[in-house]
């Protein structure tokens, strides 16, 4: 049974997000404190945590980025902010989702079964690639040349997305889809970090290859070498 993490400080809320999930059948831990939550986030028995950006101690988002130094656990943020700025900055430094109060529970519930389907790994583990690529769809790893690449979350989702169908362009909205992100979010500018991240480690690799092509206007595509 998934084990979800819920970090706010406010009572009230948490309380709603408590009955919410349990009623959805997920086991659920409270704490009100950053400092706490990454504690517990280091055990690795959590599936997913949900996490307030105005804690008391340390902010959501210093949360987040301490977090991503050990664990790819999903995040949800919850914050009064709305302004999209805040929102790209969230899952720029390694968030799935962004919810913005007031918000429904039972709308955090589904967004929570969402992102938790969609990191169960594939009975195959092994995939077949284009060329120099071989992924591990188990491990959430794809080797490049031989060399294992060291991929955030969203990382690998992009790269397996565009390796999945070559010579395919894929829009901006379409490659948050495969993120699990909503495309009417507005967070389509942050596709273009995380496909600027790739391309560096790509290069670290093989620093004459391009296998990303950018089509102004469209979006990205992957084009093996020939």
């Amino acid at each position: 049974m998934p084990q979800i993490l819920i970090v706010e400080d406010e009572a009230a809320i948490a309380d709603t997000l408590v009955y919410a999930l349990q009623a959805e059948g997920f086991t659920t831990h409270w704490s009100s404190l950053g400092s706490e939550a990454l504690t517990l986030l280091e055990s690795g028995r959590f599936d997913l945590a949900i996490l307030d950006v105005g804690l008391p101690d340390i902010s959501g988002f210093e949360v987040c980025k301490r977090l991503r130094r050990f664990s790819e656990v999903p995040v949800i943020f919850l914050t009064a902010r709305s302004e999209e700025i805040d929102r790209v900055v969230g899952l720029e430094i390694g968030a799935d989702d962004y919810v913005v109060k007031p918000f429904s529970p039972r709308e955090v519930a589904a967004r929570v079964k969402v992102i938790l389907r969609r990191m169960v790994p594939r009975e195959t583990s092994e995939s077949a690639a284009p060329g120099v690529f071989q992924i591990d769809d188990a491990a959430f790893r794809i080797h490049y040349h031989g060399q294992a690449l060291s991929l955030t979350r969203h990382e690998f989702r992009l790269l397996r997305t565009l390796l999945g169908q070559p010579g395919r362009v894929f829009s901006r909205e379409q490659l948050l889809e495969a993120l699990g992100v909503p495309s009417e979010a507005g967070y389509e500018r942050n596709i273009d970090s995380h496909i600027k991240s790739l391309r560096a480690k790509l290069r670290s690799v093989a620093a004459t290859e391009e296998p990303i092509q950018t089509h102004r206007g469209l979006g990205y595509s992957f084009e093996p070498a020939v």
